[in-house]
């Protein structure tokens, strides 16, 4: 077989620090791994550098690119560093003061301050325009849509140099007439406006929550617009006559939801990709734990500006409608993510009354912690690993050096003003991180009544593993799981999901007398979509697959249940089946129900269709048994390092292990530390890390007492 006869997908992660990089090469089957260092002020520059690298490595530069899926952060950090372009709002004539009136709840999260500030707004007061008319909860006009209205906030908006619109009607959800109509009028009097409407972004109820992922959707559009652009037209350069005169690569973008979408259709839907990279780690990880036998599983993303955790229950990451990005909730599906400042770049500080501080602000990728010597001036979580030896003078197998006497330096100044030794004060940060990561994997576990207990720990990204053996520690885990390769699981994950869209109708019903010609006609209505979108993507109409859902409540709650709705015909047993996952869902999630009481009824709220495009996922590779090897001292000790796990003891002689040379069956016990190309692995004294026959690192305790 010739190089331009082989197929090749490829997984692009671009993270805060380092790019990441999978190829499966189909024909063989056979997995990839590389990483490049991220490119901040264009993270074009970094994915292209990966695909190059990542060829060179197979030594496939005339090989056929099959497809190119991506997670991307760009319009996540646009969201969380604030950094909007003017933003305008079209919305029903006497509600303008819609993002004001918000909601009254103040959010229960970390920080450093004992008061909660309610944030600025997304659009100021003065970019809110109204139209009259008006739609009732059903869809009927109640009052004519005003034109001469609407084109007067057009003309205004250009006028004043406002290109960025987001459009929601009352009720839109319910009928779009009247935002289709002010589309087509922007169309007409400012043809350069880049537009969102409600009824495209969510057709659901409650105003506030769509008007604000409306214009979320609106406020990123055109810089992701912009990157996809940039992307898909530098891929056109793998598609000339040295790869075989091929036509465009199929370019993919992991999504909020799980799936992925073709690049040309994120345009349109870039609120999708809010929480692109955290999705493709869960996973990846989920799916490598199911395949080691784990079913309950918690995730840990450990990345160079914050941790990212979630639940996995056999593979499947937990969804949710109630996500919030930054300042700004977002109400899409999107995988269940807690994030903290808790990265590799997390600076440590001091308060004015010389308390230790760890986070949220970063170093980032640029200037970066003390030891990337790139201008950082304050110690960060990595400098407090290199100084204490958990990592070695070096990233990336030797291609980034490490400059070990900078990170001393900075944390032997900390020390000072703390009044503490450098081991103590290096010891003091890492211990932070960890709480601060356990109290992430908490909120998401035992705050929503799960047994943390019960759960292993899958570990992943550069610095996710760091901390795993406190983390068992203070949360008395089950144990931790590290796969193979932990820096590259969210790009591992990228070429494990399906392509997915999404699509919501909102139609309230009490589930005495409901109309089930109506939800027919809707399901109906919602599935020829998630067709449409999925023969738009190049699937056959004999491969497409379709899940259905309903959110419920009982009447007179203020939040739903979702649960899944089975296929075939909308009969009242149909009806009766999804009321009675609904009542047990309900119980399992709140400890009560009220199945069986006539008193209490159940109020349909939303109906959900997801299309679902198939792929082939690569298998996991198995590695070869250490049973006949040489001796694992022989084959994959390289060196004795001093490394300090407990300040109080101070430094300890560790074996240093390269993974790649450890075999399935190998052991290794505690103080140690296991390095590979992308990542390290510190295992403290009484444990042990045994490896599986997939090369995932199973870290138990060796003893049974555990911190509180």
């Amino acid at each position: 077989m010739t190089t331009a006869q082989r197929r090749i997908r490829i997984g692009i992660d671009t993270g805060g620090t380092f790019t990441d990089i999978v190829a499966f090469d189909e024909d063989s089957g056979t997995l990839t791994t590389t990483k490049t260092p991220s490119t901040p002020a264009n993270p074009a520059d970094g994915f292209i550098t990966g695909i190059d690298k990542v060829l060179a490595e197979l030594s496939a530069t005339g090989a056929d690119i099959a497809a190119v899926s991506h997670g991307t952060t760009v319009a996540t950090n646009q969201l969380l560093e604030g950094k909007l372009d003017r933003l305008g709002f079209i919305t029903t004539e006497g509600y303008e003061f819609i993002l004001e009136i918000a909601r009254q709840a103040v959010p229960d999260g970390y920080g450093n301050s004992y008061f909660w500030v309610k944030p600025g707004r997304i659009v100021p007061a003065d970019l809110v325009k109204t139209v009259a008319g008006r739609m009732d909860f059903e869809g009927n006009e109640v009052r004519p849509f005003d034109e001469e209205g609407a084109r007067a906030a057009a003309r205004w908006f250009r006028e004043h140099d406002v290109n960025t619109l987001g459009v929601n009607f009352l009720h839109a959800y319910a009928n779009p007439d009247h935002e289709q109509r002010m589309r087509a009028i922007l169309a007409e009097e400012h043809p350069d406006a880049v537009v969102s409407l409600s009824s495209e972004v969510l057709r659901e109820y409650r105003e506030y929550e769509r008007s604000m992922t409306t214009l979320v959707d609106a406020a990123v559009k055109p810089k992701v617009s912009r990157y996809v652009t940039n992307i898909h037209e530098r891929l056109d350069a793998y598609t000339g006559a040295e790869h075989g005169d091929r036509g465009s690569i199929p370019f993919y973008i992991m999504k909020s939801n799980g799936g992925v979408l073709s690049a040309d259709e994120v345009v349109h839907q870039p609120i999708t990709t809010v929480l692109s990279g955290p999705a493709a780690g869960a996973l990846g990880a989920g799916l490598i734990a199911r395949e080691a036998g784990f079913e309950k599983v918690l995730t840990c993303d450990g990345g160079g500006t914050s941790t990212d955790v979630t639940v996995v229950l056999d593979g499947e990451p937990a969804l949710t409608t109630e996500g919030t990005v930054g300042a700004y909730p977002s109400k899409i599906p999107m995988i269940d993510v807690v994030t903290v400042g808790a990265g590799g770049g997390s600076i440590a500080w001091t308060t004015p009354e010389g308390q230790l501080k760890v986070g949220p602000q970063s170093a980032g990728a640029d200037p970066g912690p003390l030891c990337y010597a790139k201008g950082g001036t304050e110690p960060t979580i990595t400098d407090a690993h290199v100084f204490l030896g958990r990592i070695p003078a070096h990233l990336l197998g030797g291609e980034i050096p490490l400059d070990v006497e900078a990170a001393r330096t900075g944390i032997a100044a900390l020390a000072e003003r703390l009044g503490l030794s450098p081991e103590h004060a290096a010891a003091g940060i890492l211990e932070i991180s960890a709480w601060n990561q356990a109290n992430a994997l908490r909120q998401i576990s035992v705050k929503r009544g799960l047994d943390v207990r019960d759960f292993m720990l899958a570990t992943f990204g550069g610095s996710g593993s760091l901390l795993a053996c406190r983390l068992v520690d203070i949360l008395d885990l089950a144990g931790v799981l590290v796969p193979l390769n932990p820096g590259n699981v969210s790009a591992f994950g990228l070429l494990t999901v399906d392509v997915r869209n999404d699509y919501v109708q909102t139609n309230v019903a009490k589930d005495i007398g409901l109309d089930l010609e109506a939800i027919t006609s809707i399901f109906d209505a919602l599935t020829a979509q998630a067709a449409s979108a999925l023969t738009d993507e190049g699937f056959a109409a004999a491969d497409h697959e379709f899940q259905r859902s309903v959110d419920l409540r009982y009447f007179g709650q203020a939040f739903e249940v979702r649960v899944p709705a089975p296929a075939g015909p909308v009969t009242r047993e149909w009806a009766d089946s999804v009321t009675a996952a609904f009542h047990a869902e309900h119980r399992s999630l709140y400890g009560y129900d009220f199945a069986g009481d006539a008193e209490q009824q159940v109020e349909w709220v939303n109906l959900r269709v997801s299309g679902i495009g198939p792929i082939t996922r690569p298998e996991i590779p198995q590695i070869a048994a250490a049973a006949g090897a040489p001796d694992i001292d022989e084959r994959a000790r390289t060196s004795v390092r001093e490394v300090c796990f407990d300040a109080d003891a101070g430094f300890v002689e560790a074996g240093v292990y390269w993974r790649p040379e450890l075999l399935s069956g190998d052991r290794i016990t505690g103080p140690a530390i296991i390095e590979e190309f992308g990542s390290t692995v510190p295992v403290h004294s009484g444990f042990r890390a045994d490896v599986d026959s997939a090369g995932n690192l199973v870290i138990t305790r060796t003893t049974t007492e555990a911190a509180q």
